[in-house]
């Protein structure tokens, strides 16, 4: 029973959510500030969640900053985005291999 009270609470905000703003503004928003604050809020929200995830999903800093370094360079040259992602989980795990000889 616990699981269908939560489900049905999930759903019912995921509703309210994307209703509110229609049933709040039915014209097309004209200001320019409006929308473009609007416009860079799922980058700033995707970034607010991942950033933090990068930097301590190895539980090794170093690591972590090598990979982040890693995928920035190589999504700056325009490679495809698996190509980065497994170049930066490779370096991350070459690192956190190879770093205790290191230290």
């Amino acid at each position: 029973m616990k699981i269908f009270l939560s489900i049905a609470v999930m759903a019912l905000t995921t509703y309210a959510i994307r209703m509110i703003p229609f049933t709040f503004f039915r014209k097309k928003i004209r200001n320019r500030l409006i929308q473009s604050f609007l416009y860079y809020i799922p980058y700033a929200v995707l970034s607010t969640m991942t950033i933090p995830a990068v930097f301590y999903a190895t539980g090794d800093m170093t690591s972590s900053i090598i990979a982040a370094v890693i995928a920035v360079i190589l999504a700056y040259f325009g490679l495809p985005l698996i190509v980065v992602a497994l170049s930066a989980s490779l370096a991350a795990y070459l690192t956190m291999l190879l770093l205790p000889y290191f230290t």
